[in-house]
């Protein structure tokens, strides 16, 4: 045990900057990461699966990383962008694959050893990120299950700094796509994701339109009469 008042100080201090560099170096090489292997939403599978070292060492890194929820940005985009990593590893560790549902368990039996934690994919959106912040719906638009009806996986890593931003840009992109939002006339198709989730979209008397209609360019019709499409599970693979 450190007697030394200046020692614990030290110690302290030499951890406090281990974790801050941890994480900056967590975010930029994601960021490389994320730059290198997608584009335009889909995800060079392949290449990964050839040399694999950037994302382990990423994952690597993330493992030693524990934010406090009270730093929200730093822990939401922390939490955010391991969800995507670990999709992608994922797939990567049973490469070939057509679906993620190929796999049995993929996201809610299958452990991961991330900041901190022994947890599966579910556990991170629903108890790192959902349970932690109920008010925050864009979650919705950034977790990228490796489904092509997910929304589109971004070639950037969802950073603190603009992290808001980055949920903004990415909720409005998604909800004024023409194949994620259907219209004919009064006939609204939408993703399963606002039937699985409706609560995240409804709170405060809103009605999923409402919702969907306050990132709109073109808004919905008033009464819409809306239905769910099947969710495409297939692979979002750069071929």
């Amino acid at each position: 045990m450190l007697k030394n008042p200046i020692a614990r100080i030290f110690c302290f201090l030499t951890v406090l900057i281990g974790s801050a560099q941890s994480e900056a170096e967590f975010f930029a090489h994601t960021n490389t990461f994320f730059n290198t292997y997608v584009s335009e939403g889909k995800v060079d599978y392949k290449s990964i699966v050839k040399n694999p070292s950037s994302l382990n060492g990423l994952l690597a890194i993330a493992r030693k990383i524990n934010l406090p929820k009270e730093n929200t940005a730093d822990y939401q985009a922390f939490w955010i962008n391991g969800y995507n990593l670990l999709v992608i590893k994922s797939i990567v560790d049973n490469y070939p694959m057509k679906s993620p549902l190929d796999k049995g368990g993929f996201f809610d039996i299958k452990k991961h050893k991330i900041g901190g934690e022994l947890i599966t994919l579910n556990d991170i959106e629903n108890k790192m990120l959902r349970a932690v912040f109920p008010k925050e719906p864009r979650f919705h638009f950034v977790l990228v299950c490796a489904g092509l009806g997910c929304p589109p996986i971004i070639n950037k890593s969802y950073m603190p700094k603009t992290l808001d931003a980055q949920l903004e840009q990415q909720t409005i992109l998604t909800l004024n796509d023409p194949l994620f939002i259907q219209v004919n006339k009064n006939k609204v198709k939408i993703s399963q994701i606002f039937e699985w989730y409706k609560s995240d979209f409804t709170k405060v008397g809103k009605r999923l339109v409402d919702f969907i209609n306050q990132y709109r360019i073109e808004k919905l019709p008033e009464r819409a009469q809306i239905s769910f499409y099947s969710y495409n599970w297939a692979l979002n693979e750069n071929e």
